[in-house]
């Protein structure tokens, strides 16, 4: 049995009933499912879930299916966030940001492009978070923050193309969590697009083409982003071969191994 998040009850706070009723079963049968199992796969850093054993591994990429940026001179500076968007990928604090770096003088425009479903809960304010709808009013930058939907194929992989920099998980400690390898960070290291994030991730906490962000409420940094890309030296050949060890074949093996 893999469980990929964990603890991941706190991602059920604010949802609707039929969905908390779900948790409410599985808390009341997960110790005892856990019983029946060899052993369970996670990505989470924990010895033990509900009893049983884990075989920790690292979230795993088909590099197949992924291809390779083609990087784009740009005059301008193009962010990237790729997510069926939750309260704790923190998007509303990239907005924030952008409205703080259009308040004071500025050498660049900033585009933040959304690829994926955006539901109302997060377009307005929650018990979780602050919605972008806020932001995007509050400081006059509907023309900064672009909704594309959904996208796949071609279609996606031109808007990376066009992209400078990416946008992981900002706001993990939403949900209680730190330690985490999500395939968000994968998936861009295997375009070859250099991102940033605030969790704990031990496979890109070092490496060169990632900014980390405080893991708190404060509006992302724009200019810090800006910074850290112009100093950049990592092609997007070399940040992907960077995560080669990660393809699902190598990870499997590790569970093989165990078992």
């Amino acid at each position: 049995m893999e469980i990929p998040t964990y603890p991941y009850d706190a991602e059920y706070t604010g949802a609707d009933r039929r969905v908390r009723l779900s948790l409410a079963i599985d808390k009341l049968y997960r110790r005892r499912l856990a019983k029946q199992m060899t052993a369970i796969v996670t990505y989470a850093d924990t010895k033990k879930i509900f009893g049983q054993r884990t075989i920790c591994i690292s979230n795993g990429i088909d590099f197949s299916t992924l291809p390779l940026r083609v990087r784009q001179a740009n005059k301008d500076i193009h962010l990237i966030g790729v997510a069926e968007v939750h309260y704790w990928h923190g998007y509303d604090r990239v907005i924030h940001g952008i409205g703080e770096y259009y308040k004071r003088p500025h050498d660049k425009n900033v585009y933040f492009h959304i690829v994926g479903g955006v539901a109302p809960s997060e377009m307005y304010d929650t018990a979780q978070a602050p919605g972008f709808d806020r932001y995007i009013k509050q400081y006059g930058i509907e023309k900064q923050i672009i909704f594309h939907g959904q996208k796949y194929g071609e279609e996606l992989d031109e808007l990376f193309n066009g992209a400078d920099f990416a946008i992981g998980s900002l706001a993990r400690h939403r949900t209680k969590i730190d330690k985490i390898k999500t395939l968000k960070n994968r998936e861009y290291a295997a375009r070859g697009i250099p991102f940033i994030y605030s969790e704990t991730d031990e496979d890109f906490d070092r490496m060169p083409y990632v900014l980390k962000a405080p893991a708190d409420e404060s509006p992302v940094s724009i200019r810090a982003i800006i910074q850290f890309y112009e100093a950049l030296n990592s092609t997007p050949e070399q940040i992907r071969a960077s995560i080669k060890h990660l393809s699902w074949r190598n990870q499997m093996e590790q569970v093989i191994n165990e078992l």
